[in-house]
């Protein structure tokens, strides 16, 4: 976020000073080398630093060194009990109270709980100085694009004179400001993350009650998207919310709730969800792919691949009704101890290499905790970057992942694993059964190459 924010900052002509304490990361950027993924960045920066617009240093005080403006873009991950980290926060407040020139603005643009404006303001114990809050609503994979596109800019501060400076350094892009006070606009941000879990949770769950009753999901999320009160966005079922954002904000936003004695069920439920949804998808394939279990069944129209065994209609999805079953002879308290599985996918979505609280790897791990053996394939990582060898094994091509596992399943939306050669994965395959818990893919199209297709709140009566 903090690049983003600089090299979007310098292409709307801003002189900005990058500072970070890494100097191996501050070299390969001086020498123009991003290592993150996210499109239009390397290009912004090699751009900024030639028309001497964008600079990088290790030196933090040096940056702020005639500074107007000075943008706090620190990590604040989630720490002991939920509570979001601000040791960075606090720990550059500190280094840089006494080299910040007189009257300039300190920016907080992480997101932070309620009340850190004042926090910092106190730390830097400077009355010269304004804090202002201007969180960031930043989507990885499209950050450049929505940083310069924004569909809203907010900007809390208790001084007018600070608001209209800091609202300056945008006024090259068309986009709605909201000006308020540094608590609302620091709720803003936990609260946009938390409204979008929300949905996430939501969608899944629908998910599993489609399947109870042989709907479709994707119909019933069409009929709600086309209502202008409700929206498409955040409505596709998936093995889960993660990534670097949302669980560590969730979980911080009811911290703040339970510090605060405010009650917010909603928000624990949207939580506990998540995590009920992933317990089930991997239920699922312990079921049918465990030792003796038999050949995982062939998803027959009509078929509920996965659903809730022996709920009557009218229960309530999710509650106990016994242990998962399609008839394979599976357990839910069966083990995968000898089965090896396929991954495709790793990051917590597709354009980006993050693997933050990616639900991608919270399913994996659930799955070696039941025994499995995992191969995992995944475009944005190599086979040693990064090292999770204590978990699975990495490979450079989705031939290798499948090549004798029992089963595949997908877990990042990867568009380029459409165009996979399913009939050459079939022939790797022990057992023809691809679980697709991104419903990305097409069913008649693994069907023909003689695969079982088993998505997520889609039965085969539905999509054939």
């Amino acid at each position: 976020m903090g690049l983003t924010t600089g090299a979007c900052l310098a292409s709307l002509g801003h002189h900005v000073v990058c500072a970070d304490a890494d100097p191996h990361k501050v070299d390969r950027l001086r020498r123009g080398e991003v290592d993150i993924l996210e499109p239009g960045l390397p290009e912004l920066v090699r751009d900024g630093q030639a028309s001497g617009h964008l600079e990088f240093t290790q030196d933090t005080k040096a940056s702020v060194a005639g500074a107007e403006v000075v943008f706090f873009c620190l990590p604040t991950p989630m720490g002991v009990g939920g509570a979001a980290d601000l040791a960075a926060v606090e720990a550059v407040s500190d280094e840089i109270r006494t080299a910040l020139p007189h009257g300039c603005v300190v920016v907080n643009k992480s997101t932070v709980p309620v009340g850190t404006a004042e926090r910092v303001a106190a730390l830097l114990g400077r009355p010269d100085i304004t804090v202002v809050s201007n969180p960031e609503f930043l989507r990885e994979g499209h950050a450049v694009h929505d940083f310069l596109h924004p569909d809203r800019i907010v900007i809390g501060a208790a001084e007018q004179e600070a608001a209209r400076r800091v609202a300056g350094l945008y006024a090259p892009l068309d986009a709605p400001v909201v000006l308020t006070d540094t608590a609302s606009a620091e709720i803003a941000k936990y609260a946009a993350n938390f409204f979008l879990a929300m949905k996430l949770s939501f969608v899944n769950n629908l998910a599993t009650l489609c399947e109870h009753f042989t709907a479709d999901v994707d119909d019933v999320v069409a009929a709600l998207g086309h209502d202008p009160r409700i929206g498409p966005a955040f409505l596709k079922p998936g093995p889960g919310w993660g990534g670097s954002c949302l669980p560590k904000d969730t979980h911080a936003l009811l911290t703040v709730c339970e510090e605060s004695g405010v009650e917010f069920p909603l928000l624990r439920a949207t939580i506990d969800t998540n995590l009920e949804h992933q317990s089930r998808l991997v239920e699922r394939v312990v079921a049918e792919c465990s030792p003796g279990a038999g050949t995982p069944h062939d998803a027959r129209p009509g078929t509920l691949p996965g659903a809730l065994s022996g709920a009557q209609p009218g229960a309530r999805p999710g509650a106990p009704s016994g242990a998962l079953s399609d008839g394979s002879g599976g357990s839910a308290n069966g083990s995968l101890h000898g089965v090896t599985l396929a991954l495709l996918g790793l990051t917590f979505k597709a354009g980006t290499s993050d693997l933050r609280d990616s639900p991608a790897l919270a399913i994996a791990r659930r799955l070696r905790e039941r025994g499995a053996e995992l191969r995992a394939y995944d475009p944005a990582l190599s086979e040693t970057r990064p090292d999770l060898s204590d978990l699975l094994t990495i490979v450079d091509t989705p031939e290798k992942a499948v090549e004798g596992a029992r089963a595949c399943v997908v877990l990042t939306e990867w568009p380029q694993f459409r165009e996979l050669d399913w009939e050459a994965v079939a022939g790797l395959l022990t057992a023809p059964v691809v679980y697709d818990f991104r419903n990305l893919l097409d069913p008649d199209r693994l069907a023909r190459a003689g695969l079982s297709w088993q998505g997520i709140g889609r039965s085969l009566a539905m999509v054939s």
